[in-house]
């Protein structure tokens, strides 16, 4: 039988001992392998030739068999590490800004390819998920914790995950991401860790995928095109890498160039990835996992339309020249005959990641935080446009020009009025202290149901009026003694096992903003007034 085989697999790694009897636990082993290479099944549902194929049992077993050992062949696959020696020009080379390193992989683009990826990585963490059930069974007692009451992927087990969805890029990649930015506190730790390289790192496509690429976008001559093109890229990303070049009028571009395939893949990907979190159990239920895939589809596929994107970033650029209060902001120009669908080009921008600012005067440092907590706020209450992805790399600061540039503006949308009508008075009862009006108005909003246990409105008011405590004084708030996160974060169990309602679609990329402009802010070791900005937003509110 080939659960026996995994049973010797398991123990060739000496997860249990030798001596164990494991006939009494080899019928869940059974069913936690079968629910992974149902996988395969569900990935190639679409493709006739290999649901034949997997219909047969015995070439079935043969590839879960072949692929339970993903885990190890991950381990001993030989990757080759190019270290770019291309400092990115917004980082230029004044700032002595250390080369950053980028592992070249390939970009698995095709349907099967992709599928078959996320097969074997669900087999390989099938292994390790069982390896770790049958270690619990034996060290946990009768009247221990029930099993699936916590994640049991080992911290290899993350890492492999984190790995692939480096290698794989695309819709899995971003999801990651968006889960370490938003939701970290409520996935298990051994995850969250997992998630947190996810989000500071990507992989780039080899010199062939990035000619061919540029080949469909830009022609056969696109060369003569440009004065000069920078084949080794500067930053990598979920979806796509970027490069520096110069036009043939001399002025420095950056081009964002799209890895093949993660378009067209987007919805398998992330039905594949949501299996597989739901077999090893490392989501909790208060996280609503099936809401935040399908927020996800809809947001990769409007993120991957690079000409939508051109668009959104001429809009920022209008709506930040127009307004007064909006000085020492920019937003690079588009060159629209060098963008496509899947190519983007823009003027290059000059600056440090944000982040990067925290070694200056605190002078200066407060007055960053307060043009980008104030363009936060203009965003989502005047603007009703906002740029939702708070990443340090997508803001740059100029020390020479005093200038905070954005970039990036994939993840851009709009809010109906009804909702930021009721979100500002939100904010406003936060910061007013107004228990009562604040579970109104989160009732109102499709926060809570009106239903929840005592325990779940405290830790829903005790999370709500920390994000609202900035503005709760005239006096300067100090961002980096104020522990905001850990006020946050103490609340996550609750959220975890008790949230009734999944958030409403927009407070998905509203918060995600929200937490990386104070984040930046305790980065930046601010300490600034900031309930004037809210006063002011107050007053001059659309109606």
């Amino acid at each position: 039988m080939w659960s026996q085989g995994i049973l010797r697999h398991i123990r060739k790694r000496n997860l249990i001992p030798r001596a164990t009897d494991v006939s009494l636990i080899e019928k869940k082993l059974c069913a936690v392998a079968i629910r992974n290479s149902s996988i395969l099944s569900w990935q190639f549902k679409n493709d006739i030739e290999t649901r034949s194929y997997l219909s047969n049992s015995s070439y079935r077993e043969r590839f879960i068999s072949s692929s339970s050992y993903e885990c190890n062949t991950v381990e001993r696959e030989i990757v080759s590490v190019s270290t770019i020696d291309s400092t990115d020009p917004s980082e230029n080379k004044k700032n002595n800004a250390k080369p950053r390193k980028f592992r070249e992989k390939r970009v698995p683009s095709g349907s099967f390819e992709r599928a078959f990826s996320f097969g074997s990585l669900a087999a390989g963490l099938a292994m390790d998920v069982a390896g770790n059930m049958l270690s619990e069974r034996m060290s946990v007692p009768k009247n221990g914790p029930e099993e699936g009451s916590k994640s049991l992927l080992s911290e290899k087990g993350a890492e492999k995950l984190a790995s692939e969805l480096c290698r794989l890029r695309g819709a899995g990649l971003k999801l990651g991401q968006m889960l370490s930015l938003q939701d970290a506190s409520m996935l298990p730790p051994v995850l969250a860790n997992a998630l947190e390289r996810v989000r500071a790192q990507a992989d780039i496509m080899p010199r062939k995928q990035l000619d061919a690429a540029l080949l469909e976008a830009w022609g056969n001559n696109w060369t003569e095109k440009l004065r000069s093109f920078d084949h080794a890229p500067f930053a990598a990303a979920s979806i796509g890498q970027v490069h520096s070049g110069v036009l043939l009028c001399g002025q420095e571009v950056a081009v964002k160039v799209q890895f093949p395939g993660v378009a067209q893949s987007i919805d398998t990907d992330l039905d594949n990835l949501q299996r597989l979190l739901k077999v090893t159990n490392l989501v909790p239920p208060g996280l609503f996992l099936e809401n935040v895939i399908d927020f996800a589809k809809r947001e990769l596929t409007i993120e991957c339309d690079y000409v939508r994107e051109a668009e959104n970033q001429a809009r920022f650029r209008a709506l930040i020249c127009g307004d007064a209060g909006m000085e020492g902001l920019d937003v690079p120009l588009v060159v629209p005959e060098l963008s496509t669908s899947n190519v983007l080009t823009t003027h290059l921008a000059k600056g440090v990641h944000i982040d990067k600012a925290s070694s200056l005067p605190l002078e200066v440092r407060n007055s960053i935080a307060r043009r980008l907590l104030k363009l936060t706020l203009h965003e989502l209450f005047i603007f009703r446009f906002m740029q939702t992805d708070p990443n340090w790399a997508n803001f740059l600061y100029d020390d020479d020009s005093d200038m905070i540039t954005m970039l990036d503006f994939g993840a851009a949308r709009e809010y109906p009025k009804s909702f930021i009508d009721k979100y500002l008075d939100l904010v406003l009862a936060s910061a007013d202290r107004d228990e009562e009006a604040f579970i109104q108005i989160s009732i109102d909003l499709g926060m809570l149901t009106g239903d929840e246990s005592r325990a779940m409105l405290a830790a829903h008011l005790s999370a709500g009026f920390a994000i609202g405590e900035p503005f709760v004084s005239a006096e300067p708030y100090d961002f980096k003694g104020s522990n905001l996160t850990g006020k946050v974060k103490r609340e996550s169990k609750v959220f975890a096992s008790e949230r009734l309602v999944a958030p409403p679609t927009e407070v998905y990329s509203l918060h995600r903003r929200l937490a990386g402009a104070f984040s930046t802010c305790i980065q930046l070791e601010a300490s600034i007034c900031c309930r004037d900005m809210l006063m002011e937003v107050k007053a001059n509110y659309p109606k």
